[in-house]
């Protein structure tokens, strides 16, 4: 399972229409668990992120969350509401310190006129988006809340585990309440899971965050979803 585009808007630019899109913003700094864009919100400008990784998540009126993507360098966000005019449809949160720059939402649509090829690469980022969001819905369909968080624990170990001690530490500081609307459960589901693993000394939780220590057997529970 993808669980994030792969390939950042950055990379995909050439080297002339980089160039343009940073000319045109102002640098700004996150530091750790700071919001750089809330959901909601009107929308002012375009944020390119230079370094560090973000959470990307939205909330239900009932405070159900849900972590809808893993950001980090060369990505863009808040595109979206600038291209649509609309409020601002997720909450973008630093993980870490994020360096980042800032495009003013007129200007950067400004930018996509002048130069058509930003505009192709970023319906392309789009659509590859869209595409992983449809196939990992089309995936967690097939799965009990189990498989499903096996499958979300084993792709944030590829994309953003640091080797611990014991096993493999997952260095965004996700809550029960997002790992739970990311797989589509409830939190009370995702707590009683996540204490099962513990006692089967699969996982360790503690201030730090979440430790990894069989992941062979998460591989294992994801399989037989597989079959």
């Amino acid at each position: 399972m993808e669980f994030e585009d792969r390939v950042p808007f950055v990379v995909r630019l050439e080297a002339e229409d980089r160039q343009a899109l940073f000319e045109s913003a102002t640098p700004l700094v996150f530091s750790a668990r700071q919001v750089l864009l809330r959901e909601h919100e009107p929308t002012a400008h375009v944020l390119i992120l230079l370094s560090g990784w973000t959470k990307v998540t939205s909330a239900a009126a009932n405070g159900y969350e849900a972590l809808l993507a893993l950001r980090g360098p060369g990505d863009i966000v808040g595109e979206g509401a600038v291209l649509s005019g609309r409020p601002r449809g997720a909450t973008v949160t630093a993980l870490g310190r994020v360096e980042t720059l800032a495009v003013d939402a007129d200007r950067f649509s400004g930018l996509l006129d002048e130069r058509p090829d930003i505009s192709r690469k970023l319906l392309a980022l789009t659509a590859d988006r869209m595409r992983d969001s449809d196939r990992r819905r089309l995936q967690y369909a097939a799965l009990n809340v189990q498989e499903r968080l096996a499958l979300l624990l084993l792709e944030l170990i590829r994309s953003h585990g640091e080797e611990a001690e014991d096993g493999v530490q997952l260095t965004p500081g996700l809550t029960q309440s997002e790992l739970a609307g990311s797989v589509g459960a409830s939190r009370e589901a995702v707590a009683r899971l996540l204490k099962g693993l513990r006692e089967r000394g699969i996982v360790r939780t503690g201030r730090r965050g979440l430790v990894v220590m069989r992941p062979d057997v998460l591989r294992r529970m994801a399989r037989q979803g597989d079959r």
